[in-house]
């Protein structure tokens, strides 16, 4: 059983991850290359929308199995990295959850409404809060690869 809930553990894990790295390293810069802002706003939207379910989704089964992997140790003997890949998945979740609240549903109600420079600065918004998430998800593969 404990090798089916790490299973979906990582595969969510690896759908969130992989899906920020296409989007920070191959699609977005391509779009601001090759498109005008309106197609480009428009596309980088319907692209996270369908991302970011993606995301809630694997955002609820890290969390579902995490929690349980963690229910069935005894948390004192449990290595340090798990402690911290909890704590940094958390402070992921906390800002991927700021991302969709604020600045996603800005760009949405942007786009819907032609209007461009709002619909650019909320994607500017975006951008870092993912890079940022980015960042903190490889650290916490570090950590709980490296400190046991």
């Amino acid at each position: 059983m404990y090798e089916w809930i790490n299973f979906f553990h990582l595969a969510a894990a690896m759908v969130w991850m992989g899906g920020m790295a296409l989007v920070i390293l191959a699609l977005r810069p391509v779009v601001i290359a090759q498109m005008a802002a309106p197609e480009r706003l428009a596309l980088m939207a319907a692209v996270l929308s369908r991302f970011f379910a993606m995301v809630w989704l694997s955002i609820g089964l890290i969390l579902a199995t995490g929690f349980w992997m963690m229910s069935m140790t005894d948390l004192k003997l449990a290595p340090k990295g798990w402690h911290a890949m909890s704590g940094l998945g958390l402070l992921m979740c906390l800002i991927f959850t700021h991302i969709w609240f604020a600045p996603f549903r800005r760009l949405k109600a942007a786009v819907g409404a032609s209007d461009w420079p709002v619909a650019g600065k909320a994607l500017g918004q975006i951008h870092p809060l993912v890079v940022t998430n980015f960042a903190i998800g490889w650290l916490a593969v570090l950590t709980v690869v490296v400190w046991r």
